[in-house]
């Protein structure tokens, strides 16, 4: 190893560079560095259209050419001709003007390197977009079309209604609602041959104002073919008209293709203060084609997505209180559809609600002037205004009023054959909501007191019952008596004529009205932005303080506020639920209820604090009315004579029901049975 490490050392030292090697070689390095600081000179190849591109252009333009004085590109400074099969033109770069011509030989200059990429970008335009090509620059224009109830803007960039102002309605951050504007929403038609899709969205139209309320978006794609659409904005109405009109489409569009594809995009603003409650009444609605055809929609939390496989009436999109629905006269065929919540990290979580996005197709034929037609409803979910739409449609019902969730069908049919016709009947002569409210709780009462007092009765005789029933409960004690005990309480219910469940069914045939209510308040959008007493708005929660900070488990129902009327509901229920328990002598033998009964007052504070405040202001009348029915039946039915009637009616013969005798006979059979264990216990001893 010595002798290695001294021969490795000597040959280094012998092959040592000298100092001027080592001058040299440094000079030739800072030579290196010289050049390669120096700006290089500017060397570009030469541009060029090649023959392939040329005979590409010559295919493109003959395709899509109808004549020969329409066989020809114009698109952004490069305009081209076809005529016997030679092509001439002009390609404007700046302020230079080169021929056609020019092009076909080699050059290296900025300018026509330029005018030979416009060429070839002009060429991938009009071979992926055919006639559509030309119609695909522009600038945008908007022409407004008004009436009493709905504003719209009509964009010649797609063709499409870019804005729709709803006149009378207020956001919670803007002076009018806007179901549609520019940055949200996106809507076209998707049109195809043999070999290319032509995307209306990506054109610009020409307008057309054919008179006050109608206007006309139009396509020249050449050759006497036009495509276009018309819109119509009825009279004192939140419908627009929409018509696809076409003339000389079979020259672009053969006779094979029957649809047309249609695709909506939409991020849902927000519109409400109470934007979680907004969210969870936000999805994708339709109807299936057909006079049977029932009303579906997306998930209202979470994400959701559908394939639809059959063909649909109309398809919308859908918040608490505002709709956009567009309506066929003929169907939908089939699509898919998605909703997707938005992130809380996302930067316009506090501005909108869901992304939805909808891809559909529609029958579709070239040689019709008129193929398609439409109506689009942007407006209000008010009841009375959609039932008032399915003249529309005169084939079928549209079922319009599904927009409006109303609970199941037995809650639905309370609220729209009682308590929509009495509270439009009531707001028709009455302009403050809460007194409406008030009044319509009252009826309610009314109708059910009949209800109220035959359940208090029932509650006054197992009052006056319970002495016997605990001296009943004394006399069989333990589980082994259960039967026996059961047995006896039953027979004092049927010799008293009393019920034990003649509390609890009045108040379950009540409780399909307490529910519609429940589902009607927050849906119904006449209490939009209604003020009573301290709420400012009898559709949101009346807050009377907020937090910033979220409360684990909680805020999602409960929210980051106080609403007063939820509040005084919540300490309403409780008083009333006190009276309850003193009246109802069997929830003594269960101490564990008394504690639940109590709790469920509290329950309800946590869910309907984020509701709406009409909701909490009728619940909490209700409850009000109730205690005042308990007291008025306390005052007019005397116990004295409900002992009298019960007294008598124990002297009365009564047949054996049914069910007692099940019983008797069940009592028996487990008495054998016991008796059969004790012989066998005794058996086993011996």
């Amino acid at each position: 190893m010595l002798l290695m490490c001294a021969v490795i050392f000597g040959f280094t030292m012998l092959n040592r560079p000298s100092e001027a090697e080592l001058a040299e070689r440094q000079r030739i390095q800072d030579s290196i560095a010289a050049v390669q600081k120096q700006p290089k000179a500017a060397h570009q190849p030469a541009a060029m259209l090649s023959p392939e591109e040329v005979q590409q252009l010559q295919a493109v333009m003959t395709e899509n050419g109808n004549d020969t004085t329409h066989h020809g590109i114009d698109d952004a400074g490069v305009k081209l001709a076809l005529a016997d099969g030679h092509i001439t033109g002009t390609v404007a770069v700046g302020d230079t003007t080169l021929a056609f011509d020019d092009l076909l030989s080699a050059s290296s200059e900025a300018h026509h390197r330029q005018a030979v990429d416009m060429v070839k970008a002009a060429l991938e335009k009009y071979a992926k977009n055919g006639a559509f090509a030309s119609s695909m620059t522009g600038s945008e224009q908007i022409v407004k079309l008004r009436n009493d109830s709905l504003e719209i803007e009509l964009s010649t960039k797609g063709g499409v209604i870019s804005r729709a102002k709803l006149l009378g309605y207020k956001a919670y951050n803007a002076p009018q609602v806007e179901v549609f504007t520019p940055e949200d929403n996106q809507y076209g038609f998707v049109l195809s041959n043999n070999t290319q899709r032509f995307e209306t969205q990506k054109c610009y139209f020409t307008p057309e104002q054919l008179n006050d309320s109608t206007v006309l978006m139009k396509l020249d794609l050449g050759g006497g073919a036009t495509w276009g659409l018309k819109y119509t904005l009825v009279p004192g109405s939140y419908m627009v008209r929409m018509q696809m009109v076409q003339s000389g489409m079979t020259q672009i569009i053969p006779l094979n293709i029957n649809s047309v594809d249609f695709t909506w995009h939409q991020k849902m603003a927000r519109h409400e203060e109470g934007k979680m409650f907004e969210e969870r009444n936000s999805a994708i609605y339709y109807k299936f084609a057909g006079e049977g055809g029932d009303v579906e929609y997306t998930k209202e939390s979470g994400d959701d997505d559908k394939d639809l496989k059959d063909r649909l009436k109309w398809i919308s999109t859908k918040n608490q209180f505002f709709s956009a629905v567009l309506i066929a006269d003929s169907v939908f065929v089939g699509g898919h559809i998605e909703s997707r919540e938005i992130k809380k990290e996302a930067p316009d979580y506090q501005s909108h609600l869901k992304v939805m996005d909808i891809r559909t197709s529609i029958p579709y034929a070239s040689d019709k002037d008129n193929p398609a037609n439409f109506y689009f409803y942007l407006g209000p979910n008010r009841y009375k205004l959609l039932s008032s739409y399915d003249k529309y449609s005169p084939r079928e019902d549209l079922k319009l009023t599904k927009l409006i969730p109303l609970g199941w069908k037995l809650f639905r049919w309370i609220n729209t054959g009682i308590i929509i016709p009495v509270f439009n009947w009531l707001g028709s002569f009455i302009s403050n909501y809460g007194i409406i409210i008030l009044i319509l709780t009252i009826l309610l009462k009314i109708v059910l007191s009949p209800l109220t007092f035959k359940s208090y009765m029932s509650q006054a005789k197992m009052r006056v019952l319970s002495p016997e029933i605990a001296a009943i409960n004394e006399k069989y004690p333990g589980q082994d008596n259960a039967m026996k005990r059961q047995q006896k309480t039953m027979e004092l219910y049927s010799l008293a004529g009393a019920n034990p469940m003649g509390g609890c069914l009045p108040m379950l045939l009540q409780m399909p009205i307490l529910i519609a209510m429940f589902t009607f308040f927050p849906s119904c959008i006449e209490l939009r932005g209604q003020a009573f007493l301290w709420a400012k708005d009898l559709s949101a929660p009346d807050k009377i303080w907020e937090w910033g900070g979220q409360i684990p488990f909680i805020t999602n129902y409960f929210g980051n506020h106080i609403s007063l009327f939820c509040l005084l509901m919540t300490v309403t229920n409780i008083g009333y639920t006190y009276l309850t328990m003193q009246s109802q002598q069997s929830q003594q033998s269960m101490p564990g209820m008394k504690v639940m009964m109590y709790m469920m007052p509290l329950m309800f504070l946590v869910f309907f604090n984020n509701y709406a405040s009409g909701l909490s202001y009728y619940y909490f009348i209700s409850l009000l009315i109730t205690i005042a029915q308990t007291y008025m039946c306390r005052a007019f039915v005397n116990e004295d004579k409900v002992r009298a009637t019960i007294a008598a009616n124990k002297t009365k013969p009564r047949k054996k029901s049914g069910f007692m005798a099940r019983l008797e006979e069940m009592q028996r059979q487990q008495q054998e049975m016991l008796r059969e264990q004790e012989k066998r216990k005794g058996k086993k001893r011996k």
